[in-house]
Protein backbone atom coordinates (compact mmCIF):
# COMPACT_ATOMS: atom_id res chain seq x y z
CA UNK A 1 0.00 0.00 0.00
CA UNK A 2 3.03 2.45 1.27
CA UNK A 3 4.53 1.84 -2.75
CA UNK A 4 1.39 1.96 -4.41
CA UNK A 5 0.66 5.70 -2.84
CA UNK A 6 4.44 6.80 -3.60
CA UNK A 7 3.58 5.52 -7.34
CA UNK A 8 0.23 7.87 -6.91
CA UNK A 9 2.07 10.65 -5.64
CA UNK A 10 4.61 10.20 -8.16
CA UNK A 11 2.23 10.01 -10.90
CA UNK A 12 0.45 13.03 -9.62
CA UNK A 13 3.49 15.67 -9.42
CA UNK A 14 4.22 14.70 -13.09
CA UNK A 15 1.25 15.48 -14.36
CA UNK A 16 1.23 18.44 -11.91
CA UNK A 17 4.43 19.69 -13.65
CA UNK A 18 3.04 18.80 -17.41
CA UNK A 19 -0.20 20.93 -16.68
CA UNK A 20 2.21 23.62 -15.74
CA UNK A 21 4.05 23.90 -18.47
CA UNK A 22 1.49 23.29 -20.93
CA UNK A 23 -0.13 26.32 -18.88
CA UNK A 24 2.94 28.52 -19.25
CA UNK A 25 3.35 27.71 -23.17
CA UNK A 26 -0.53 28.88 -23.33
CA UNK A 27 0.31 32.18 -21.35
CA UNK A 28 3.03 32.65 -23.95
CA UNK A 29 0.78 32.03 -26.90
CA UNK A 30 -1.87 34.15 -25.77
CA UNK A 31 0.26 36.49 -24.72
CA UNK A 32 1.60 36.79 -28.19
CA UNK A 33 -1.37 37.36 -29.91
CA UNK A 34 -2.81 39.74 -26.91
CA UNK A 35 -0.10 42.21 -27.16
CA UNK A 36 -0.60 42.33 -31.39
CA UNK A 37 2.59 40.26 -32.48
CA UNK A 38 4.71 41.21 -29.39
CA UNK A 39 4.62 45.11 -29.09
CA UNK A 40 5.91 44.07 -25.96
CA UNK A 41 7.61 41.02 -25.33
CA UNK A 42 7.61 38.17 -28.17
CA UNK A 43 8.70 35.39 -27.27
CA UNK A 44 8.71 31.94 -28.98
CA UNK A 45 8.31 28.48 -27.80
CA UNK A 46 11.86 26.99 -26.95
CA UNK A 47 12.24 22.96 -28.45
CA UNK A 48 11.61 21.75 -24.64
CA UNK A 49 8.50 23.70 -24.27
CA UNK A 50 7.56 22.41 -27.60
CA UNK A 51 7.93 18.58 -26.73
CA UNK A 52 6.59 19.32 -23.27
CA UNK A 53 3.24 20.56 -24.94
CA UNK A 54 3.59 17.40 -27.73
CA UNK A 55 1.92 14.43 -25.81
CA UNK A 56 4.51 12.41 -28.33
CA UNK A 57 7.13 14.29 -27.82
CA UNK A 58 8.07 15.71 -31.72
CA UNK A 59 8.62 19.21 -32.43
CA UNK A 60 6.97 20.71 -35.83
CA UNK A 61 8.57 22.71 -37.59
CA UNK A 62 12.40 23.75 -39.02
CA UNK A 63 12.56 27.12 -38.77
CA UNK A 64 13.17 29.92 -41.97
CA UNK A 65 9.04 29.52 -41.60
CA UNK A 66 8.73 25.78 -41.99
CA UNK A 67 6.29 25.02 -40.18
CA UNK A 68 4.11 27.66 -42.00
CA UNK A 69 2.02 25.50 -45.07
CA UNK A 70 1.05 27.14 -47.37
CA UNK A 71 -2.67 25.50 -48.94
CA UNK A 72 -3.05 24.19 -52.83
CA UNK A 73 -5.66 26.84 -53.50
CA UNK A 74 -3.22 29.93 -52.59
CA UNK A 75 -0.33 28.43 -54.40
CA UNK A 76 -2.47 27.77 -57.42
CA UNK A 77 -3.57 31.46 -57.51
CA UNK A 78 0.08 32.73 -56.99
CA UNK A 79 1.19 30.72 -59.78
CA UNK A 80 -1.90 31.61 -61.85
CA UNK A 81 -0.78 35.25 -61.35
CA UNK A 82 2.87 34.63 -62.33
CA UNK A 83 2.75 32.81 -65.43
CA UNK A 84 1.89 35.16 -67.54
CA UNK A 85 4.40 36.85 -66.94
CA UNK A 86 6.64 34.05 -66.97
CA UNK A 87 5.39 33.30 -70.73
CA UNK A 88 5.64 37.22 -71.52
CA UNK A 89 9.14 36.61 -70.91
CA UNK A 90 9.80 33.29 -72.70
CA UNK A 91 8.14 34.73 -75.69
CA UNK A 92 10.25 38.37 -75.17
CA UNK A 93 13.49 36.03 -75.35
CA UNK A 94 12.33 34.23 -78.79
CA UNK A 95 11.16 37.73 -80.22
CA UNK A 96 14.06 39.62 -79.07
CA UNK A 97 17.36 37.13 -79.52
CA UNK A 98 19.93 39.23 -80.98
CA UNK A 99 20.54 38.02 -84.90
CA UNK A 100 24.36 37.88 -85.64
CA UNK A 101 23.81 39.08 -88.56
CA UNK A 102 21.93 42.41 -87.47
CA UNK A 103 24.76 43.34 -84.20
CA UNK A 104 27.39 45.92 -85.89
CA UNK A 105 30.88 45.06 -85.91
CA UNK A 106 33.09 45.46 -82.88
CA UNK A 107 35.70 47.56 -82.88
CA UNK A 108 39.56 46.96 -83.12
CA UNK A 109 40.98 47.94 -79.46
CA UNK A 110 44.20 47.99 -80.82
CA UNK A 111 45.49 49.71 -84.17
CA UNK A 112 47.41 47.42 -86.95
CA UNK A 113 50.55 46.85 -85.32
CA UNK A 114 50.45 47.82 -81.71
CA UNK A 115 50.31 45.45 -78.77
CA UNK A 116 49.88 45.11 -74.76
CA UNK A 117 52.44 44.28 -72.32
CA UNK A 118 53.23 44.17 -69.08
CA UNK A 119 56.45 46.02 -67.56
CA UNK A 120 57.74 46.99 -64.06
CA UNK A 121 59.06 50.51 -62.65
CA UNK A 122 62.36 50.55 -62.66
CA UNK A 123 62.43 54.17 -61.02
CA UNK A 124 59.93 57.44 -60.63
CA UNK A 125 59.01 59.00 -64.03
CA UNK A 126 62.18 61.82 -65.66
CA UNK A 127 59.85 65.23 -65.17
CA UNK A 128 61.35 66.68 -68.04
CA UNK A 129 61.37 63.80 -70.37
CA UNK A 130 58.47 62.12 -69.17
CA UNK A 131 59.75 58.92 -69.55
CA UNK A 132 60.22 56.25 -66.68
CA UNK A 133 62.66 53.24 -67.05
CA UNK A 134 61.14 49.91 -66.54
CA UNK A 135 61.85 46.43 -67.57
CA UNK A 136 59.80 44.30 -69.91
CA UNK A 137 58.67 40.55 -68.03
CA UNK A 138 61.33 38.93 -70.12
CA UNK A 139 63.96 41.19 -68.59
CA UNK A 140 64.41 43.76 -71.47
CA UNK A 141 64.69 47.28 -70.58
CA UNK A 142 62.41 49.94 -71.79
CA UNK A 143 61.40 53.61 -71.21
CA UNK A 144 57.75 54.19 -71.30
CA UNK A 145 56.03 57.38 -72.06
CA UNK A 146 53.79 58.77 -68.92
CA UNK A 147 51.00 61.15 -70.06
CA UNK A 148 50.90 64.50 -67.58
CA UNK A 149 48.36 62.82 -65.07
CA UNK A 150 50.14 59.85 -64.34
CA UNK A 151 53.41 61.63 -63.50
CA UNK A 152 53.13 61.63 -59.80
CA UNK A 153 51.62 57.81 -59.96
CA UNK A 154 54.48 55.68 -60.63
CA UNK A 155 57.00 54.36 -58.30
CA UNK A 156 60.04 52.63 -58.28
CA UNK A 157 58.37 48.55 -58.83
CA UNK A 158 54.92 49.93 -59.92
CA UNK A 159 53.53 46.87 -62.36
CA UNK A 160 52.63 49.28 -65.50
CA UNK A 161 49.88 48.31 -68.29
CA UNK A 162 51.51 49.72 -71.78
CA UNK A 163 51.03 49.82 -75.31
CA UNK A 164 53.59 48.88 -77.46
CA UNK A 165 52.86 51.89 -80.45
CA UNK A 166 55.27 51.99 -83.08
CA UNK A 167 53.98 55.42 -84.26
CA UNK A 168 54.74 56.79 -80.83
CA UNK A 169 58.43 56.39 -81.31
CA UNK A 170 58.43 60.39 -81.68
CA UNK A 171 57.81 60.99 -77.91
CA UNK A 172 60.82 59.32 -77.11
CA UNK A 173 59.67 55.48 -76.77
CA UNK A 174 57.49 53.40 -78.63
CA UNK A 175 56.12 52.29 -75.38
CA UNK A 176 53.04 53.99 -73.86
CA UNK A 177 51.92 54.11 -70.18
CA UNK A 178 48.36 52.90 -70.72
CA UNK A 179 47.09 52.17 -67.29
CA UNK A 180 48.59 49.99 -63.50
CA UNK A 181 48.57 46.27 -64.01
CA UNK A 182 45.83 45.46 -61.87
CA UNK A 183 45.25 41.82 -62.42
CA UNK A 184 46.43 40.48 -59.19
CA UNK A 185 44.71 43.04 -56.41
CA UNK A 186 41.55 42.59 -57.96
CA UNK A 187 41.52 38.58 -57.80
CA UNK A 188 42.80 39.01 -54.45
CA UNK A 189 39.84 41.28 -53.68
CA UNK A 190 37.39 39.16 -55.23
CA UNK A 191 39.20 35.96 -53.42
CA UNK A 192 38.35 38.16 -49.79
CA UNK A 193 35.04 38.94 -50.79
CA UNK A 194 33.62 35.57 -52.12
CA UNK A 195 35.55 33.99 -48.72
CA UNK A 196 33.65 36.31 -46.38
CA UNK A 197 30.76 36.33 -48.29
CA UNK A 198 30.99 32.02 -48.05
CA UNK A 199 32.18 32.05 -44.15
CA UNK A 200 29.36 34.74 -42.89
CA UNK A 201 26.55 33.45 -45.33
CA UNK A 202 27.52 29.79 -45.77
CA UNK A 203 25.97 27.71 -48.52
CA UNK A 204 23.27 30.40 -48.92
CA UNK A 205 25.98 33.12 -49.66
CA UNK A 206 27.47 30.51 -52.13
CA UNK A 207 23.78 30.08 -53.87
CA UNK A 208 23.68 34.20 -54.22
CA UNK A 209 27.42 34.17 -55.76
CA UNK A 210 25.72 31.45 -58.27
CA UNK A 211 22.75 33.37 -59.30
CA UNK A 212 25.09 36.67 -59.34
CA UNK A 213 26.86 35.11 -62.00
CA UNK A 214 24.26 33.56 -63.66
CA UNK A 215 22.84 37.09 -64.04
CA UNK A 216 25.54 38.61 -65.66
CA UNK A 217 25.70 35.77 -68.09
CA UNK A 218 21.88 36.73 -69.14
CA UNK A 219 22.84 40.53 -69.39
CA UNK A 220 25.72 39.97 -71.62
CA UNK A 221 24.50 37.03 -73.33
CA UNK A 222 21.38 38.57 -74.05
CA UNK A 223 20.66 42.53 -73.22
CA UNK A 224 23.44 43.86 -74.48
CA UNK A 225 23.62 42.31 -77.98
CA UNK A 226 19.51 43.01 -78.01
CA UNK A 227 20.15 46.27 -77.93
CA UNK A 228 23.20 46.91 -80.59
CA UNK A 229 21.18 45.20 -82.97
CA UNK A 230 18.66 47.40 -83.03
CA UNK A 231 15.68 45.81 -80.34
CA UNK A 232 13.55 48.07 -78.46
CA UNK A 233 14.99 49.09 -74.97
CA UNK A 234 12.20 48.92 -72.60
CA UNK A 235 10.78 45.12 -73.68
CA UNK A 236 14.49 44.07 -73.47
CA UNK A 237 14.71 45.57 -69.96
CA UNK A 238 12.06 43.99 -68.85
CA UNK A 239 12.65 40.51 -70.73
CA UNK A 240 16.42 40.63 -69.01
CA UNK A 241 15.28 41.67 -65.78
CA UNK A 242 12.45 38.49 -65.43
CA UNK A 243 14.96 36.47 -66.68
CA UNK A 244 18.05 37.80 -63.97
CA UNK A 245 15.00 37.57 -61.30
CA UNK A 246 14.04 34.12 -61.76
CA UNK A 247 17.71 33.37 -61.55
CA UNK A 248 19.02 35.01 -58.52
CA UNK A 249 15.88 34.41 -56.74
CA UNK A 250 15.13 30.96 -56.98
CA UNK A 251 18.97 30.27 -56.63
CA UNK A 252 19.57 32.11 -53.69
CA UNK A 253 17.15 31.72 -51.67
CA UNK A 254 15.82 28.51 -52.38
CA UNK A 255 12.25 27.34 -54.45
CA UNK A 256 9.19 28.30 -52.14
CA UNK A 257 6.56 29.85 -52.18
CA UNK A 258 7.91 32.77 -50.50
CA UNK A 259 10.34 33.19 -52.55
CA UNK A 260 7.82 32.62 -55.72
CA UNK A 261 5.63 35.52 -53.73
CA UNK A 262 8.88 37.75 -53.69
CA UNK A 263 9.62 37.12 -57.82
CA UNK A 264 6.24 38.43 -58.07
CA UNK A 265 6.20 40.98 -56.43
CA UNK A 266 9.71 42.15 -57.84
CA UNK A 267 8.13 41.99 -61.51
CA UNK A 268 5.46 43.71 -60.67
CA UNK A 269 7.98 46.54 -59.49
CA UNK A 270 9.97 46.48 -62.16
CA UNK A 271 6.49 47.04 -64.46
CA UNK A 272 6.40 49.92 -62.36
CA UNK A 273 9.78 50.76 -62.29
CA UNK A 274 9.30 50.70 -66.48
CA UNK A 275 6.54 52.74 -66.83
CA UNK A 276 7.78 55.48 -64.61
CA UNK A 277 11.02 55.01 -66.75
CA UNK A 278 9.26 55.52 -69.70
CA UNK A 279 7.50 58.77 -68.26
CA UNK A 280 10.42 60.38 -66.95
CA UNK A 281 12.54 59.69 -69.85
CA UNK A 282 10.28 61.77 -72.11
CA UNK A 283 8.89 64.19 -70.16
CA UNK A 284 12.89 65.34 -69.17
CA UNK A 285 13.77 65.10 -72.79
CA UNK A 286 16.68 62.87 -71.77
CA UNK A 287 18.87 62.91 -74.55
CA UNK A 288 21.66 60.56 -72.62
CA UNK A 289 24.75 62.06 -74.48
CA UNK A 290 26.51 63.06 -71.04
CA UNK A 291 29.31 60.53 -71.46
CA UNK A 292 32.22 59.67 -73.88
CA UNK A 293 30.81 56.55 -74.14
CA UNK A 294 27.04 57.49 -74.79
CA UNK A 295 28.36 59.76 -77.31
CA UNK A 296 30.79 56.74 -79.08
CA UNK A 297 27.43 54.46 -79.41
CA UNK A 298 26.04 57.02 -81.23
CA UNK A 299 28.27 58.26 -83.40
CA UNK A 300 29.51 54.94 -84.54
CA UNK A 301 26.25 52.91 -84.19
CA UNK A 302 23.41 55.57 -84.16
CA UNK A 303 22.10 53.88 -80.99
CA UNK A 304 19.05 56.08 -79.39
CA UNK A 305 20.81 57.33 -75.96
CA UNK A 306 17.65 58.02 -74.44
CA UNK A 307 16.29 54.07 -75.14
CA UNK A 308 19.52 53.08 -73.62
CA UNK A 309 19.00 55.27 -70.81
CA UNK A 310 15.73 54.37 -70.32
CA UNK A 311 17.13 50.14 -70.29
CA UNK A 312 19.75 51.43 -67.42
CA UNK A 313 17.00 52.73 -65.29
CA UNK A 314 14.79 49.51 -65.18
CA UNK A 315 18.04 46.96 -64.83
CA UNK A 316 19.44 49.33 -62.01
CA UNK A 317 16.39 49.02 -59.70
CA UNK A 318 17.01 44.96 -60.03
CA UNK A 319 18.75 44.74 -56.82
CA UNK A 320 17.53 47.13 -55.18
CA UNK A 321 13.73 45.36 -56.14
CA UNK A 322 15.14 42.10 -55.40
CA UNK A 323 16.05 43.19 -51.51
CA UNK A 324 13.10 44.84 -50.54
CA UNK A 325 10.49 42.55 -52.10
CA UNK A 326 12.19 39.43 -50.23
CA UNK A 327 12.89 40.70 -47.49
CA UNK A 328 9.11 41.50 -47.04
CA UNK A 329 8.12 38.24 -47.97
CA UNK A 330 10.19 36.82 -44.97
CA UNK A 331 8.52 39.24 -42.91
CA UNK A 332 4.84 38.00 -43.66
CA UNK A 333 6.05 34.62 -43.24
CA UNK A 334 8.26 35.12 -39.99
CA UNK A 335 5.34 37.10 -38.17
CA UNK A 336 2.61 34.11 -38.91
CA UNK A 337 5.15 31.55 -38.10
CA UNK A 338 5.08 33.75 -34.40
CA UNK A 339 1.33 34.76 -34.41
CA UNK A 340 -0.48 31.84 -36.20
CA UNK A 341 -3.84 33.98 -34.56
CA UNK A 342 -3.50 36.91 -36.37
CA UNK A 343 -5.35 37.95 -39.31
CA UNK A 344 -4.66 39.09 -42.69
CA UNK A 345 -4.80 42.34 -41.83
CA UNK A 346 -3.02 42.85 -39.10
CA UNK A 347 0.20 40.76 -40.79
CA UNK A 348 -0.18 43.47 -43.66
CA UNK A 349 -0.27 46.11 -41.00
CA UNK A 350 2.76 44.86 -39.19
CA UNK A 351 4.96 43.89 -42.03
CA UNK A 352 4.56 47.22 -43.56
CA UNK A 353 6.05 48.80 -40.85
CA UNK A 354 9.45 46.96 -41.21
CA UNK A 355 8.83 47.97 -45.30
CA UNK A 356 8.17 51.65 -43.96
CA UNK A 357 11.52 51.44 -42.09
CA UNK A 358 13.43 49.63 -45.30
CA UNK A 359 11.97 52.48 -47.46
CA UNK A 360 13.31 54.82 -45.01
CA UNK A 361 16.85 52.86 -45.43
CA UNK A 362 16.60 52.21 -49.22
CA UNK A 363 15.81 55.36 -50.63
CA UNK A 364 18.78 57.52 -48.88
CA UNK A 365 21.14 54.49 -49.95
CA UNK A 366 20.35 54.77 -53.37
CA UNK A 367 20.52 58.53 -53.09
CA UNK A 368 24.67 58.46 -51.53
CA UNK A 369 25.66 55.69 -54.33
CA UNK A 370 24.56 58.04 -56.85
CA UNK A 371 26.10 61.10 -54.88
CA UNK A 372 29.24 58.91 -54.88
CA UNK A 373 29.28 58.09 -58.38
CA UNK A 374 28.84 61.22 -59.45
CA UNK A 375 31.12 62.82 -57.01
CA UNK A 376 33.30 64.52 -59.90
CA UNK A 377 30.49 66.31 -61.73
CA UNK A 378 29.33 67.99 -58.17
CA UNK A 379 32.94 69.38 -57.45
CA UNK A 380 33.09 70.59 -60.56
CA UNK A 381 29.28 72.34 -60.45
CA UNK A 382 30.58 73.11 -56.82
CA UNK A 383 33.52 75.43 -58.49
CA UNK A 384 31.30 76.91 -61.53
CA UNK A 385 29.56 80.46 -60.69
CA UNK A 386 26.56 79.79 -62.73
CA UNK A 387 22.38 80.13 -61.71
CA UNK A 388 21.69 76.86 -59.76
CA UNK A 389 18.43 75.81 -61.83
CA UNK A 390 20.80 76.23 -64.86
CA UNK A 391 23.12 73.79 -62.58
CA UNK A 392 20.45 71.40 -61.79
CA UNK A 393 18.80 70.97 -65.03
CA UNK A 394 22.02 70.33 -67.52
CA UNK A 395 21.83 66.70 -68.94
CA UNK A 396 24.73 64.95 -66.57
CA UNK A 397 22.73 66.00 -63.08
CA UNK A 398 19.51 65.66 -64.88
CA UNK A 399 20.46 61.96 -65.23
CA UNK A 400 21.55 61.19 -62.06
CA UNK A 401 18.15 63.03 -60.34
CA UNK A 402 16.23 61.03 -62.50
CA UNK A 403 18.36 57.41 -62.10
CA UNK A 404 17.59 58.27 -58.22
CA UNK A 405 14.01 59.11 -58.61
CA UNK A 406 12.70 56.60 -60.56
CA UNK A 407 14.39 54.18 -58.72
CA UNK A 408 12.53 55.05 -55.16
CA UNK A 409 9.38 54.98 -56.89
CA UNK A 410 9.78 51.64 -58.22
CA UNK A 411 11.04 50.10 -55.14
CA UNK A 412 8.84 51.98 -52.53
CA UNK A 413 5.47 51.24 -54.08
CA UNK A 414 7.31 47.34 -54.59
CA UNK A 415 6.87 47.25 -50.81
CA UNK A 416 3.35 47.28 -50.15
CA UNK A 417 2.29 45.19 -53.20
CA UNK A 418 4.77 42.47 -52.03
CA UNK A 419 3.59 43.07 -48.67
CA UNK A 420 -0.01 42.58 -49.94
CA UNK A 421 0.26 39.32 -51.95
CA UNK A 422 2.41 37.57 -48.84
CA UNK A 423 -0.28 38.60 -46.32
CA UNK A 424 -2.73 36.83 -49.04
CA UNK A 425 -0.57 33.75 -49.63
CA UNK A 426 0.27 32.98 -46.08
CA UNK A 427 -1.93 30.88 -43.96
CA UNK A 428 -5.12 32.43 -42.63
CA UNK A 429 -5.66 32.67 -38.90
CA UNK A 430 -5.32 29.68 -37.13
CA UNK A 431 -8.72 28.67 -34.80
CA UNK A 432 -7.62 29.88 -31.78
CA UNK A 433 -9.37 26.57 -30.26
CA UNK A 434 -6.74 24.55 -32.17
CA UNK A 435 -3.24 23.60 -31.02
CA UNK A 436 -0.73 25.52 -32.34
CA UNK A 437 2.93 24.17 -34.21
CA UNK A 438 5.83 25.24 -32.06
CA UNK A 439 9.34 25.35 -34.09
CA UNK A 440 12.37 24.23 -32.76
CA UNK A 441 14.14 27.73 -33.06
CA UNK A 442 15.57 29.96 -30.17
CA UNK A 443 13.22 32.23 -28.00
CA UNK A 444 13.32 35.68 -29.21
CA UNK A 445 12.85 38.34 -26.65
CA UNK A 446 12.13 42.07 -27.49
CA UNK A 447 12.23 44.72 -25.36
CA UNK A 448 9.23 46.85 -24.58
Amino acid sequence: MGEQSVGRHRSGAQSERHRRRSTTLSDRRALLHDDELGSGVIARPTAREARDSDPHGHVHGHGHGASVRVDRRSALALWLALAPMLLATVVGLVLLWPNAAELPERMPYFAEGAGSTHATASAAPDAETALVPARLDDGTAIEVVVPPEAMGQIGDGDRLRVFDVPEAAGYGSSYVFVDFARELPLALLALVFVGVVVAVARWRGLAALAGLAGAFVAIVGFALPALLSGQPALPVALVTASVVMCIVLYVAHGFSTRTTTALLGTLIGLAITAAVAWAATSGVRIMGTSSEESQLLFQQFGLDLSDVFMCGLVLAGMGVLNDVTITQASAVWELREVAPRASRRELFRRAMRIGRDHIASTVYTIAFAYVGAALPLLLVMWLTIAPFDLQLTTGEVVEEIVRTLVGSIGLVLAIPVTTAIAALVVPGAADADAPVEAAATPRLVASP
